[in-house]
């Protein structure tokens, strides 16, 4: 199979880039490309710090999940705790301060799950899926951003996989951090046992 994808990982040589807008959470550049193919190509490329989206479960199988206002959808929606990466941080100390910030509840034994991408047609952030425990009994101070709110409830797992049927949640990263879960770590739990 690797012979198929000989090329997966080469770097396109970066010819130009030339500034867009520049904003708080992302910068807008285009670029032109020549691709490890040798095409000379023009790209619209949204450059975005990279993030973590947090699976946070409690011994007896509930999910911590919150409720938010989202600009993208312009509603409020359901979705996993999730932010950016500040600057020194890694995936798992940015997942333990999110946590704590958005719910209040403390992570035990993080672990990286896997990194996704966001986007790749248009977009260099990274999200790392992060699987950690919580005690529902140890509880820290929240502290949110001054333009958010998010509605932190505790609901159980089976009611979550009935969210994703139903098509409540919406977040790509959530869904696949529910997903990798279930398949890759949940089902190989339940096989050894």
């Amino acid at each position: 199979m690797a012979d198929i994808f000989e090329k997966v990982g080469r770097p396109g040589k970066v010819l130009s880039t030339t500034p867009v807008y520049h904003g708080p959470i992302f910068d807008l550049v285009k670029q032109t490309i020549e691709t490890p193919d040798g095409l000379e190509v023009k790209r619209d490329l949204i450059q975005h710090g990279n993030a973590v989206t947090i699976l946070a479960i409690t011994a007896d199988d509930q999910v911590v999940l919150g409720s938010e206002y989202r600009v993208g959808r312009n509603a409020e929606t359901i979705s996993l705790p999730a932010g950016l990466i500040n600057p020194g941080e890694d995936p798992l100390t940015a997942a333990k301060r999110e946590l704590q910030e958005e719910t209040g509840y403390v992570a035990h034994d993080p672990q990286v799950m896997t990194e996704i991408s966001s986007s790749e047609g248009f977009t260099n952030e990274t999200v790392s899926l992060i699987l950690t425990h919580i005690d529902t009994n140890e509880r820290a101070e929240r502290h949110f951003d001054a333009d958010e709110y998010v509605n932190t409830q505790l609901v159980p797992l089976d009611k979550v996989i009935d969210l994703l049927r139903q098509g409540q949640i919406h977040s790509a990263q959530g869904i696949c951090a529910l997903t990798w879960y279930l398949n890759f770590i949940r089902k190989w739990e339940c096989e050894r046992a």
